[in-house]
Protein backbone atom coordinates (compact mmCIF):
# COMPACT_ATOMS: atom_id res chain seq x y z
CA UNK A 1 0.00 0.00 0.00
CA UNK A 2 1.61 3.51 -1.14
CA UNK A 3 -0.15 5.88 1.24
CA UNK A 4 -0.76 9.61 -0.32
CA UNK A 5 -0.73 12.86 1.52
CA UNK A 6 -1.61 15.88 -0.36
CA UNK A 7 -0.12 19.48 0.33
CA UNK A 8 0.37 23.02 -0.99
CA UNK A 9 3.52 24.38 -0.52
CA UNK A 10 2.99 27.99 1.71
CA UNK A 11 5.26 30.97 1.59
CA UNK A 12 6.74 29.66 5.02
CA UNK A 13 8.25 26.66 3.45
CA UNK A 14 10.46 28.26 1.19
CA UNK A 15 13.80 30.23 1.17
CA UNK A 16 14.45 33.69 -0.36
CA UNK A 17 14.34 32.04 -3.78
CA UNK A 18 10.60 30.50 -3.65
CA UNK A 19 12.28 26.86 -3.57
CA UNK A 20 11.18 24.48 -0.43
CA UNK A 21 14.27 24.93 2.09
CA UNK A 22 15.63 21.33 2.46
CA UNK A 23 14.34 20.94 6.42
CA UNK A 24 10.53 20.67 5.53
CA UNK A 25 10.88 17.85 3.12
CA UNK A 26 11.32 15.97 6.70
CA UNK A 27 8.82 17.52 7.69
CA UNK A 28 6.28 16.68 5.04
CA UNK A 29 7.32 13.36 5.33
CA UNK A 30 7.10 13.29 9.05
CA UNK A 31 3.09 14.33 7.97
CA UNK A 32 2.76 11.73 5.55
CA UNK A 33 3.74 9.15 8.23
CA UNK A 34 1.39 10.34 11.10
CA UNK A 35 -1.53 10.34 8.24
CA UNK A 36 -0.66 6.96 7.05
CA UNK A 37 -1.02 5.72 10.84
CA UNK A 38 -4.08 8.01 11.57
CA UNK A 39 -5.18 6.19 8.37
CA UNK A 40 -5.11 2.98 10.28
CA UNK A 41 -7.00 3.72 13.44
CA UNK A 42 -4.09 5.25 15.34
CA UNK A 43 -3.64 8.21 17.01
CA UNK A 44 -0.23 9.18 18.02
CA UNK A 45 -1.42 11.34 21.55
CA UNK A 46 -3.38 8.20 22.80
CA UNK A 47 -0.85 5.35 21.92
CA UNK A 48 1.68 7.54 24.42
CA UNK A 49 -1.63 7.94 26.66
CA UNK A 50 -3.15 4.10 26.07
CA UNK A 51 -0.12 2.08 25.43
CA UNK A 52 2.71 4.03 26.68
CA UNK A 53 4.76 4.18 23.47
CA UNK A 54 5.96 7.32 20.65
CA UNK A 55 7.37 6.74 17.57
CA UNK A 56 10.40 8.55 16.89
CA UNK A 57 12.90 8.87 13.82
CA UNK A 58 15.70 6.40 14.34
CA UNK A 59 17.68 7.02 10.90
CA UNK A 60 17.10 8.11 7.22
CA UNK A 61 18.89 8.52 4.20
CA UNK A 62 17.12 11.30 1.90
CA UNK A 63 17.47 11.96 -2.00
CA UNK A 64 17.00 15.84 -3.11
CA UNK A 65 16.50 15.36 -6.59
CA UNK A 66 14.43 18.19 -7.94
CA UNK A 67 13.12 21.19 -5.92
CA UNK A 68 9.79 21.88 -5.13
CA UNK A 69 8.44 25.47 -5.17
CA UNK A 70 6.56 27.86 -3.83
CA UNK A 71 2.20 26.89 -4.22
CA UNK A 72 3.14 23.69 -5.60
CA UNK A 73 0.55 20.87 -5.01
CA UNK A 74 2.57 17.72 -3.65
CA UNK A 75 1.94 14.25 -3.01
CA UNK A 76 4.00 12.69 -0.36
CA UNK A 77 4.16 8.90 -0.14
CA UNK A 78 4.94 6.84 2.61
CA UNK A 79 4.83 3.33 2.09
CA UNK A 80 5.65 0.51 4.71
CA UNK A 81 8.32 -1.67 3.37
CA UNK A 82 9.60 -3.09 6.21
CA UNK A 83 8.06 -4.58 9.87
CA UNK A 84 10.52 -5.66 12.73
CA UNK A 85 9.63 -6.22 16.39
CA UNK A 86 10.01 -2.39 17.56
CA UNK A 87 10.92 -0.07 14.50
CA UNK A 88 9.25 0.28 10.90
CA UNK A 89 10.82 1.19 7.51
CA UNK A 90 9.25 3.74 4.93
CA UNK A 91 9.83 4.35 2.06
CA UNK A 92 8.77 7.89 1.18
CA UNK A 93 8.42 10.47 -2.06
CA UNK A 94 7.67 13.44 -2.45
CA UNK A 95 6.27 14.85 -6.29
CA UNK A 96 4.25 17.33 -7.54
CA UNK A 97 0.49 16.18 -7.86
CA UNK A 98 -0.31 15.27 -11.63
CA UNK A 99 3.77 14.35 -11.83
CA UNK A 100 4.28 11.14 -9.91
CA UNK A 101 7.52 10.24 -12.67
CA UNK A 102 9.20 13.38 -11.73
CA UNK A 103 10.32 12.53 -8.10
CA UNK A 104 11.37 15.77 -6.31
CA UNK A 105 12.83 13.81 -3.58
CA UNK A 106 12.66 10.55 -2.10
CA UNK A 107 14.36 8.14 1.20
CA UNK A 108 13.80 5.57 3.67
CA UNK A 109 13.06 6.60 7.43
CA UNK A 110 13.51 3.95 9.99
CA UNK A 111 11.29 4.47 12.98
CA UNK A 112 11.60 3.30 16.51
CA UNK A 113 9.13 2.46 18.77
CA UNK A 114 9.93 3.71 22.83
CA UNK A 115 8.75 3.80 26.01
CA UNK A 116 7.70 7.21 26.35
CA UNK A 117 8.87 7.01 29.95
CA UNK A 118 12.60 5.73 29.72
CA UNK A 119 13.66 6.37 26.35
CA UNK A 120 13.88 2.32 25.97
CA UNK A 121 13.08 0.33 22.45
CA UNK A 122 9.50 -0.89 23.07
CA UNK A 123 7.58 -3.59 20.90
CA UNK A 124 4.84 -2.51 18.79
CA UNK A 125 1.76 -3.20 20.03
CA UNK A 126 0.31 -6.11 18.29
CA UNK A 127 -2.73 -4.13 17.05
CA UNK A 128 -0.53 -1.90 14.77
CA UNK A 129 1.83 -5.11 13.92
CA UNK A 130 -1.65 -6.90 12.50
CA UNK A 131 -2.59 -4.23 10.25
CA UNK A 132 0.63 -3.20 9.06
CA UNK A 133 1.22 -7.42 8.44
CA UNK A 134 -2.11 -7.03 5.90
CA UNK A 135 -0.43 -3.81 3.92
CA UNK A 136 1.12 -5.79 1.19
CA UNK A 137 4.31 -5.20 0.65
CA UNK A 138 5.74 -5.44 3.78
CA UNK A 139 8.68 -7.41 5.18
Amino acid sequence: MNFEWPLRVYYEDTDSGGVVYYANYLKFMERARTEFLRSLGFEQDQLIEQQNIIFAVRSLQLDYLSPARFNDKLIITAQLIELKKASMLFKQMIYREQQAEKVLCQGEVRIACINAASFRPAAIPESIVQLAKETPGVN
